[in-house]
This record gives C-alpha cells, sequence and structure tokens, in this order.
C-alpha cells in the first residue's frame, strides 16, 4: 500500500501534451512537484504519438521504460488498459491507479474483471477504475484531474486549482467529483490534510486495507471517509475496530433512500445495501457517522483539533441570549447535557457580580450570558471557571464579534487558557462577512474549532462527547488522549 504515496519511480500511461486532457493535469502535477523538489522519484511519462512532454522524454509503450516502475497511473480508454496492466506484470509493476472509467459503473463488468484477475495473478494492488486517484500533501504525489481555472474577473486569467495545505486529516473517498470537492472546501477552509485516496469501482484496494494503512501513517490523526456501499462489511469492521481506538474515523455514507442507493449503484457500480445496517455497524465499530457534508468537515475539524470529551456536561458561554439558546436547543436535542451549574460555580460567579468583574445582570445558571456589554476579561473570567468546574466535561464559547465592548484579544485569552485543560472547546461567530471569517479563523489557529452557527458547533461537541464515550467502552481513554497530547506537543 506504501507505493502509492510513497513511490520511488512512477508511469503515467497516457500523458498529453494537450492541456485540456486528463494524461496532461495528471503528468503536470507530478511534473511541477518533481522540479519544485516535492516528489523525489522518478517520473516517465507514455504516449506511442508524443517524443517529449513537458521536457521529460516520452516512451511509446511501459516496456520500453530502461528503469523500473513501482506505480502506473493509466489515462487511456477502457478497452486498451487490460494490454496496459499485462504490460505492467511484465514490467514488474507494484501498483495500478486506474483513472479511467467505463467500467461496471456503466455495466461493462466482464473488462473490470479481465483487469483484477491480470492485476491478481501479477500481485499488482489497484486503486479504480473510474477514480481520481491519490494526493500526498508532503511526497508529491498527486494524481488530481483537477484543470487550471479561469478567474472570473477578468475571464482570461488562468489559475491553478489550489490544493488544501499539509495538514493531519486524510480522505478516503469512493467518489471522485465529491473528493475533489472537498479538497476545494478543505482549501477554503484553510483545513489541512495528509492524504487523500479516491477508490472509484474498488476492484481490489477496498476501505478496510486503506483505513488499516492509515492507522500506522503518523501524518494521519483523522480519517473522513465517504462510502456508497461497503461489499466486505465483515473486514471492514473489524478493520475499523483496531483503527478507532487510535484514531477517529468519521464517515459520510449516502444512498440512505431507495432512490439514493439507486443512484449509487449507477454511479460506481456500488450496492449501497439497507441503510440501518449501516448505522447499527458504524455504531458498533466506534465509526462517528455524519448526516450531509456540512457535519462530515465539521466533526472532521473538531476531532482533528479537540480531545474528545470526558463525559457529556456541557458549559456554554455567550455574549447574545439568542444563539445561547440555539447551543442549549442542539445539545440537549443531540442527548448532551446543559444542566444547571453547581452551587460552588454559581456561586463564583455572583462574587464576580459583586465585584463588577461582569454585569450584574448577566445569567450564570448555564449558559452563561455575558450580555452585549461581554469584554474579553469577562471572557476569560468566565472560561477559567467553567474549566475548573470538574462537572463540566466540555465547553461551547459563543462570542459576536459585532459587540461593541468586545476586542478579538479574548480569542488568544481563551485559547492560552483552554490549552492548560483537557477539556474540549469550540467555538461560534454567527456571520458571513469577513470579521465574521476573521474571528473563526483566529480560533481555528489556536486549535479551537469555530463554526458559524450555534447548532453546528453543539453538533461539533456532540461528536466529541460521543469518540470520549466510545474510548472509555473500549477502555483506551487515556491511552488515547495521551498519544494526542504527544502529537500536538503537550507533555
Amino acid at each position: 500500500m506504501h507505493v502509492f504515496f510513497e513511490p520511488e519511480s512512477v508511469a503515467v500511461i497516457g500523458a498529453s501534451r494537450k492541456i485540456n486532457k486528463a494524461g496532461h493535469v495528471i503528468f503536470k502535477n507530478f511534473a511541477d512537484n518533481k522540479r519544485r523538489g516535492v516528489f523525489k522519484g522518478e517520473l516517465y511519462p507514455v504516449n506511442p504519438k508524443e517524443e517529449h512532454i513537458l521536457g521529460f522524454k516520452c516512451y511509446p509503450s511501459l516496456t520500453e521504460i530502461p528503469g523500473k516502475v513501482d506505480l502506473i497511473v493509466i489515462v487511456v480508454p477502457a478497452p486498451i488498459v487490460p494490454g496496459i496492466m499485462r504490460e505492467a506484470a511484465a514490467k514488474g509493476v507494484k501498483a495500478a491507479v486506474i483513472i479511467t472509467a467505463g467500467f461496471s459503473e456503466i455495466g461493462n463488468h466482464e473488462l473490470e474483471k479481465e483487469v483484477t484477475e491480470i492485476a491478481k495473478k501479477a500481485g499488482i494492488r489497484v486503486l479504480g477504475p473510474n477514480c481520481l486517484g491519490v494526493y500526498d500533501s508532503k511526497t508529491g504525489v498527486d494524481m488530481l484531474f483537477l484543470p487550471e481555472t479561469k478567474v472570473l474577473s477578468t475571464g482570461d486569467e488562468m489559475v491553478a486549482t489550489p490544493r488544501p495545505i499539509a495538514g493531519n486529516i486524510s480522505i478516503v473517498t469512493q467518489s471522485g467529483a465529491f473528493g475533489a470537492s472537498a479538497l476545494d472546501f478543505l482549501a477554503g477552509r484553510q483545513l489541512g490534510i495528509s492524504k487523500f485516496v479516491s477508490f472509484g469501482n474498488k476492484c481490489d484496494v477496498n476501505e478496510a486495507e486503506m483505513l488499516e494503512y492509515l492507522l500506522y501513517d503518523d501524518r494521519t490523526h483523522v480519517i473522513l471517509l465517504y462510502v456508497e456501499g461497503i461489499r466486505e462489511g465483515r473486514k471492514f469492521m473489524e478493520a475499523a475496530k483496531k483503527v478507532t481506538r487510535v484514531k477517529p474515523v468519521v464517515a459520510l455514507k449516502t444512498g440512505r433512500t431507495s432512490a439514493g442507493a439507486r443512484a449509487a449503484a449507477s454511479h460506481t457500480g456500488s450496492i449501497a445495501g439497507t441503510d440501518q445496517i449501516y448505522e447499527a455497524a458504524f455504531m458498533q465499530c466506534g465509526v462517528i457517522r455524519a448526516r450531509d457534508m456540512e457535519e462530515f468537515f465539521d466533526i472532521g475539524k473538531a476531532l482533528a483539533y479537540q480531545p474528545p470529551a470526558k463525559g457529556n456536561v456541557i458549559g456554554i458561554i455567550t455574549d447574545a441570549g439568542g444563539p445561547g439558546i440555539m447551543a442549549v436547543d442542539e445539545c440537549e436535542s443531540r442527548g448532551l447535557n446543559v444542566k444547571k451549574f453547581s452551587d460552588e460555580t454559581i456561586q463564583k460567579f455572583e462574587e464576580l457580580k459583586k465585584e463588577g468583574k461582569i454585569p450584574k445582570f448577566a445569567t450564570n445558571l448555564n449558559p452563561v450570558d455575558l450580555t452585549g456589554s461581554a469584554t474579553s476579561e469577562m471572557f476569560e473570567i468566565a472560561t477559567k471557571i467553567l474549566l475548573d468546574d470538574p462537572e463540566i466535561d466540555g465547553i461551547i464559547i459563543l462570542g459576536l464579534h459585532h459587540l461593541p465592548a468586545l476586542m478579538e484579544d479574548f480569542i488568544d485569552r481563551v485559547a492560552n487558557l483552554v490549552k492548560k485543560y483537557e477539556k474540549p472547546a469550540v467555538a461560534c461567530d454567527i456571520g458571513e462577512t469577513e470579521m465574521a471569517m476573521y474571528i473563526r479563523a483566529r480560533f481555528d489557529k489556536h486549535g479551537i474549532p469555530a463554526y458559524g452557527s450555534p447548532e453546528d458547533a453543539a453538533r461539533a461537541m456532540h461528536a466529541l462527547v460521543r469518540y470520549g464515550n466510545y474510548l472509555r467502552k473500549c477502555g483506551c481513554f487515556e491511552e488515547y488522549m495521551e498519544a494526542f497530547y504527544k502529537r500536538k506537543g503537550v507533555k
């Protein structure tokens, strides 16, 4: 499996000089990364009609390449693929990524079976067919067919489609198009990824094997999994149980309805199955299921940034009553406990009122509503009180940027406190203006995941509670926490 991400040599079969062809885009990705010194392996374009592509000598066939070839990326018409695979077998290729479509997803099962049998006999591992391939933010392996796009404001300027920054989230997806959109989304949100894998029809390598591989990948801390159907359910569950004790796995399983299942079958040739079975299987093996795309990424960010919660009692700090109530409602509907604070904690807030450190009309039963008069100091004091409260397992911070007395340094004050405790915290600032996005980005950079609505923040906290509960049931909570803070560089 390692060769998909760190090959010593790669051949792109179907590399092209035509800029609108997938073979050109994919080869250019590798070529650009090699020139930058990111991709370290040997690179070979294969096309019988070309002599050179982007300055690289082009070979008429795979077998005529003088050096060894670890990995091939196939971007040629489907009927030609079996012949390419026979050449790969003769060449001693270790792995193949078949980008080409036109196999079982359109009912061409025999052709896919032929390719699979050739690969199996030769010991070649295969991703695809009908997939987007692999992207690794560190090694420079980049098979993403994301051509350069026009800048709409000018209409004539071409810019490269951005890749996400390097990070610790890995994406495993059955749908290439969804995967490309996910990368675009993560790039826009400044969320970093380690690896990206697109399966397509899954004629060979499947989710179970990839989960096991990522279990031992030091740069992967959270795995996001998009699936339409899982063929080998028992193997998947066995692998997922091993992985989720060490790293969280978040799944977006589509095809929940009968119409959705039909669409999945025609998309990647998958059999979606009964949704209730998937729901039960995910729960049994500790996979956290997201209901939609937004929740998928929100949960992934929360688990990448913050530790799991030790219990389900949540404290909420807000500077606006309405959003605080919205957070409470979502928490309670998800089974979280937003109970009244202990007498000792309430008394601490009452003392602050007497001292004039928070408004006398602030509420302090849970949520703590600091009102529109909230200052950075008030947020800092209130956060410390809840962090010190042994009954509180996690904190939701709702700080609206448009309040006159609130300075942006409240983020730094709160974040510096949260880092000293083993309690998860999530934040929210409502709005889509530049300032709102800036505030959320500031929280994110401090490792506190921030969201655009109270409900999103509450759902993220629910995932942290749910994962913590699973780890405690497995008896590996403390072990996970130790590994989590070791990754963060905290003793």
